[in-house]
């Protein structure tokens, strides 16, 4: 099961309480002040686990505290420091704070670790306050308590170009043919019903990650359909192919399946809609007569856009749109490390 979002507690783990003792050992008289201090409280840490790719483990487990420092003892015995408690989460997690909603960090990269409550100070001992003017302190201080903090855990994959489109127009069939990916394939709409990645290979050498989300529909960006909910799936994307059925059996105009997918995306977030687009037809093969697919050639013409003519079932014009994908990726700027996505 695919979960995108998730809301989380965090607690610190509470440092321990500092020890009042006073030594009392044969031969040894007056013993002084032998109070031991607390340990820390353990940290809550987030990090990034390239190899996680859901939040699905969030699902029913909602409440992290990390453990708790020991007390001090006597003979000036200090408590043990509470274990860290570290929460892997995957790479393209964007923690926000849950009250403000404010962003905190962006798991960009694997293994990056982000401090999401830190474990309280322990104690001190009443050895610690022994003077030359109060050598018999009774005084110890508790442990501190741990922070706490509320988050959302938003998931955006991680991919360098996006498919999309209208539902039924072959995404899945296209990502299926060019990677090892293995997704739902049906002729009803809306058979993909999350996100999947696919890995497709250039060449021995040189290979890009391909995201297929859930087809949208007219009125997908005020959340008609499935697509509106993925759709942050593509955000962090440098290239978008846009698919456009030519089978001849579709009777829409294929100029207006351009426009709707083009709104929808601008409505979503006009940062999208401006990303390097690439216009694929697609299921060319079923083309018949391929008046339809004329008309989607003279519309690309009069925008000025190239047009790739592809079959995923008999392989025709794969291998020409995977050499533009990787130009276009290679001209397309690259994200800035560390910033926060929002």
């Amino acid at each position: 099961m695919f979960i995108d979002e998730a809301r989380i507690s965090v607690v610190g783990g509470a440092g321990g309480n500092g020890c009042m003792a006073f030594r009392r050992e044969k031969y040894v008289p007056r013993g002084g002040p032998s109070g031991g201090d607390g340990g820390n409280g353990g940290s809550v840490y987030l990090e990034g686990d390239e190899g996680l790719n859901t939040l699905l483990q969030f699902r029913y487990n909602h409440e992290f505290t990390a453990e708790r420092g020991r007390h001090g003892e006597g003979s000036n015995r200090h408590g043990r420091s509470g274990e860290d408690l570290v929460i892997r989460v995957p790479v393209g997690t964007i923690v926000y704070d849950e009250v403000t909603g404010a962003p905190l960090w962006d798991f960009d990269q694997p293994r990056q670790r982000y401090l999401a409550a830190r474990g309280g100070r322990g104690g001190r001992g009443n050895a610690r306050f022994a003077t030359s003017v109060n050598q018999a302190p009774r005084r110890a201080d508790p442990g501190e308590p741990g922070e706490e903090a509320r988050l959302r855990l938003e998931l955006k994959l991680l991919a360098d170009a996006g498919l999309v489109g209208l539902p039924n127009v072959g995404k899945s069939t296209l990502i299926s043919r060019l990677s090892a990916a293995r997704p739902r394939i049906a002729d009803y709409p809306f058979t993909t019903l999350e996100p999947v990645l696919g890995v497709v290979a250039v060449d021995p050498e040189r290979s890009f990650v391909l995201a297929d989300i859930p087809g949208l529909i007219e009125g997908a960006h005020s959340g008609r359909g499935l697509g509106v909910r993925f759709l942050r799936h593509i955000e962090r994307t440098r290239v978008l192919l846009h698919l456009i059925d030519a089978a001849e059996q579709n009777g829409r105009d294929p100029a207006e399946d351009y426009r709707v997918i083009v709104s929808e995306l601008e409505r979503f977030s006009p940062a999208v809609a401006r990303k390097p687009m690439i216009l694929v037809a697609s299921r060319v093969d079923a083309a018949g007569t391929g008046e339809r697919l004329e008309a989607l050639r003279r519309f690309c013409r009069e925008q000025g856009q190239r047009l790739y003519e592809i079959s995923a079932v008999t392989g025709e014009g794969l291998e020409a749109l995977k050499g533009a994908a990787w130009e276009t990726l290679e001209a397309a700027p690259r994200p800035m490390a560390g910033a926060v996505s929002t």
